[in-house]
């Protein structure tokens, strides 16, 4: 390839740019669309009238990626410790399921193997030195390889932040279950129930530990995994304060009350740390913008002045 006219670089990367946040923006449609099928499906009756389709061709892709990333997960090209990194990351986003795991590791295999391809049919034909040629595959294949990271970094930490902001009014809802006398696992799983539309994350690690103590599994191994599942440190010290009233005997709607009142502490204590930050970050663009504009209102007609009388 002779170093002719060539594309420039940074076309490449805006071109690359586009088609990640084209992809993202895609599956934020399809979890919005999913999210409200399924409320749908909740709130009709059921009945040939009440049923709502799915989108076949979408699901069929969405299998087909599953069996791809599962069958390579099960090749073993990934090694067991890169294996269960990968799947303690899915975990940690709020997502679950052997199927979604799939989707992330064939998603990732995709997007490494064909970016760079279709980044290569882009650029074949143009003019390009060998160099910066490999340099923009390599760039592609980084990209290609790092956005299914980024993307699930992304709803892992959108799913602790809602963990986060529901978690105290969850500890209320069980309290109030455990004055009314319900036991540990039935206030669970009421609260995993009510929550089921107000806050998706905390109904979801409630489902679970309910799940795993209705099933039979040890309170004291559901409760710890619970708190080890996000690494969430609300999460632990809720699985903490429930294993100790179960242990010492001390009533429950007293030791979640304290933790709900914690929490709330705990989160405005973060708003207020940000708040205190917000004249630092407000430093540069008063210099930049507010500065000038001072500077040329105040001393705008001296200078005036001054180049009038220098004038005569």
């Amino acid at each position: 390839m002779s170093p002719a006219h060539l594309v420039p670089l940074p076309l490449i990367a805006c071109a690359a740019i586009l088609f990640v946040g084209g992809v993202f923006l895609l599956l934020q449609a399809v979890e919005r669309r999913e999210k409200l099928r399924l409320r749908i499906n909740n709130a009709l009756t059921s009945g040939p009238e009440g049923t709502v389709e799915p989108h076949q061709s979408k699901a069929h892709l969405l299998d087909l990626l599953a069996k791809f990333g599962a069958s390579l997960a099960r090749s073993g090209i990934l090694s067991d410790t890169t294996r269960s990194q990968l799947q303690q990351t899915v975990n940690q986003a709020g997502l679950r399921g052997s199927r979604v795991f799939g989707i992330f590791v064939g998603s990732k295999v995709l997007l490494m193997l064909g970016l760079p391809a279709a980044t290569y049919v882009f650029l074949n034909g143009q003019n390009y030195s060998t160099s910066t040629f490999y340099l923009i595959l390599g760039a592609a294949f980084a990209a290609g390889m790092l956005f299914p990271d980024f993307f699930i970094k992304q709803l892992r930490g959108k799913h602790l932040k809602s963990l986060e902001r529901g978690l105290p009014d969850a500890l209320d809802m069980m309290v109030i279950c455990a004055q009314a006398g319900l036991g540990l696992e039935n206030a669970i799983e009421r609260v995993a129930q009510e929550f089921a539309f107000a806050n998706r994350a905390v109904s979801l690690e409630l489902s679970i530990c309910s799940s795993e103590m209705r099933i039979g599994t040890d309170r004291r191994t559901a409760l710890m995994a619970l708190g080890d599942r996000t690494g969430l440190e609300q999460m632990r010290r809720l699985a903490g304060t429930m294993i100790q009233t179960m242990q010492f005997g001390t009533p429950l709607s007293q030791a979640l009350r304290v933790l709900a009142a914690e929490m709330r502490q705990d989160n405005l204590t973060k708003f207020e740390e940000k708040a205190a930050r917000l004249p630092v970050f407000l430093t540069i663009p008063m210099i930049c913008f507010i500065l000038p504009c001072v500077f040329i209102v105040v001393g705008g007609p001296a200078g005036l002045q001054i180049v009038k009388t220098l004038g005569h």
